[in-house]
């Protein structure tokens, strides 16, 4: 007889992008990653420091979007913190910049966005930046480095607080990686 203990909470994280949405396979590979560390990290929805640590993890032209290897040894530090300490104030509440609006339901006590469950509406609202944003380049799948710029040009998300934390000035790494992507698509 085994005694079946889930190593991670069973609850569904609902995504709102697949690949048929408009993402690279590299993209929804971020998604995918962002998603299981929410749930590994007992949190509701995916938030975009999950999204930033799990593009940092999976994709080398978002790395390269870094100012070397000291200063993305800094955010990856501060990233992996976030499950023993640093972050530990966010788990069990909305991540909301301001961008999107959240609606608050009554009747559950809890705040919510009806438009992308699971999701906190930053991050929601940072991926349909990134499909933008490959849109005004004519391209149909949004990559990583449209991910990276839309998470690093909202100044109220948990991804920039991370980033400022580490030192990183997250206009300047928007602006690169809005440089990097054109160097790529090229």
């Amino acid at each position: 007889m085994q005694n079946r203990t889930p190593r991670i909470p069973e609850q569904p994280t609902p995504n709102p992008v697949d690949a048929d949405a408009g993402l690279t396979v590299e993209l929804v590979s971020v998604v995918t990653g962002a998603r299981r560390r929410a749930l590994r990290d007992g949190d509701r929805q995916i938030d975009t420091a999950h999204l930033l640590h799990s593009l940092i993890e999976s994709d080398p032209e978002v790395r390269e979007a870094f100012d070397g290897g000291p200063q993305l040894a800094k955010v990856l530090g501060y990233l992996v913190q976030r499950s023993i300490g640093y972050g530990l104030r966010w788990q069990g509440s909305v991540e909301d910049s301001g961008a999107v609006p959240v609606v608050r339901d009554p009747a559950a006590d809890v705040v919510r966005d009806p438009a992308a469950e699971g999701w906190s509406p930053s991050a929601a609202t940072a991926m349909e930046d990134a499909l933008h944003r490959a849109g005004l380049r004519g391209e149909s799948r949004a990559r990583g480095l449209d991910l990276l710029a839309a998470l690093a040009a909202d100044g109220e998300c948990r991804a920039v607080e991370v980033l400022g934390r580490a030192g990183v000035d997250a206009r300047w790494l928007s602006g690169r990686a809005v440089e990097r992507t054109a160097e790529v698509s090229r």
